[in-house]
């Protein structure tokens, strides 16, 4: 099968693999679409991600698709089901999951990460970690499902209450998916700052009360004009110490920092210990998906939460390595790869 195989930092393959063995209670997926995440940029720079990658190792972790093929100890799901899947598989045995703490589970098989997972035209994934899409959601936006559960989890973190007002730092596809999240828990005011024309324009289309060029206006006056005068929640999807700083230093009294935008391991923020005392802030971060999958595809599957707008392109596996090379590229957009192209 078609397959692309991560060897080491710059340095992945598009080639024939073998085709996956699948165990008694494994379904194997004829993989349709599987989204190019910011973790597998990390990956792909030889940096860590959620999870530690050993090469050879088949990238991809956000996919939906058909199964083909059902092991001898499957009996809730059969060929031509349309399915995704959540990639982080926890062994239930460990202090941490048997604590309510899964997603740090010391022996968690992550697909896509530790073992072979979704840019390839097959992937066989233990039955446990399926879930069956709405007749009407696509494989494209089954394919989203994880990155939202992902937000789901750092929204559910920032504790935001009907009324709030809420400041989104980055225009990304995390970014707007966060903006429609906080939105549907109940912001009051929601402002993006983004430095992109047309992500501000798409963020304006997806409900954004004010969208804000951080390179060219005054941030903290666009959003005492636009009526945000006590921000109860920043949440920064950029990675970016610089932005990091900047949700620290707009964040109001008592407000919640959420920190989500993965940075490179060894960087580094400045923060002023008075400026956290002072305003009091909460300062957090969220780390994967626990026990949020099911509810990410529900919202899909409802229709409440658009998250095929910030889609950019549907590609084949031939041009993956040149979208993770390029930040240009990926600055246009979500892409996904279709392993049939």
């Amino acid at each position: 099968m078609k397959s692309a195989v991560f060897y080491g930092k710059h340095d992945l393959r598009v080639e024939e693999h073998e085709m996956p063995y699948v165990g008694p209670e494994d379904v194997l997926i004829q993989v349709k679409a599987c989204g190019v995440c910011g973790t597998d940029v990390h990956i792909y720079e030889g940096d860590p991600g959620a999870a530690q990658v050993t090469p050879p190792t088949i990238l991809g972790h956000e996919f939906s698709g058909v199964i083909a093929q059902t092991g001898s100890q499957v009996t809730d799901y059969k060929p031509g089901d349309r399915v995704c899947i959540d990639p982080n598989c926890y062994c239930g045995s460990c202090e941490p999951c048997r604590s309510g703490a899964a997603h740090y589970c010391e022996h968690m098989m992550g697909y896509g990460t530790t073992v072979n997972g979704g840019f390839a035209q097959y992937c066989a994934v233990n039955q446990r970690q399926v879930y069956k899409l709405g007749d009407h959601t696509s494989f494209e936006q089954g394919a989203m499902t994880e990155p939202v559960a992902c937000c789901l989890h750092g929204i559910d973190m920032c504790q935001i209450r009907p009324g709030h007002q809420v400041v989104v730092i980055g225009g990304g596809m995390i970014g707007l998916l966060m903006l429609q999240l906080a939105r549907l828990a109940g912001a009051a005011k929601v402002a993006l700052l983004e430095p992109v024309e047309n992500k501000r324009k798409v963020a304006e289309a997806l409900g954004a009360d004010v969208c804000i060029d951080p390179i060219h206006q005054n941030v903290k006056e666009c959003l005492k004009q636009a009526g945000l005068t006590w921000v109860n929640t920043v949440i920064e999807c950029v990675g970016h110490p610089s932005t990091m700083e900047q949700a620290i230093d707009i964040a109001g009294n008592k407000a919640v920092v959420m920190m989500f935008g993965l940075t490179k391991p060894e960087e580094t923020i400045s923060i002023k210990p008075f400026q956290i005392f002072q305003k009091e802030l909460e300062l957090k971060a969220s780390y994967i998906n626990p026990y949020t999958q099911k509810r990410a595809l529900d919202l899909i599957d409802s229709g409440r939460l658009d998250v095929s707008t910030m889609i950019y392109e549907i590609c084949g596996l031939d041009k993956l390595a040149h979208i993770l090379s390029k930040p240009e590229l990926r600055a246009k957009g979500k892409y996904i790869i279709s392993p049939e192209m």
